[in-house]
């Protein structure tokens, strides 16, 4: 059962994640208003792919790699899908950001779950 609520939690992350990168710039959430910092966009890819990297790393316990590059194809993918909508523009910056937020998520929950307890088999 907890494996289901994984698998809905990383759905809805990524579908979350897609919406924010595709949708139009006046559809588009933003934390403080359309005209915020940076530095505040920044920590919110990093923050989003972080917890996706996180959820995913769960999901595929020891595989660190498989999910690392999940994380990455995930951001390259749908930054590479922003240069078919007019308003939007893709960055590679964009790209390094996103990605060393899902491989720091990755990383993250791979850490802890080497200090659980295994369970009993």
């Amino acid at each position: 059962m907890r494996r289901n609520h994984l698998i809905a939690a990383a759905g809805i992350c990524l579908a979350l994640i897609a919406y924010a990168t595709l949708a139009r710039l006046a559809g588009r959430p933003a934390l403080m208003g359309h005209h915020e910092a940076y530095w505040i966009v920044v920590i919110e890819r990093f923050s989003a792919y972080g917890l996706l990297g996180f959820l995913l790393a769960f999901l595929l316990p020891g595989r660190l790699v498989l999910a690392c590059s999940l994380v990455v194809a995930v951001a390259m993918g749908l930054e590479v899908l922003q240069t078919l909508i007019p308003d939007r523009d893709p960055g590679f910056l964009d790209v390094l950001q996103k990605a060393a937020g899902g491989t720091f998520g990755v990383i993250l929950a791979q850490t802890i779950l080497a200090f659980l307890p295994r369970p009993p088999t």
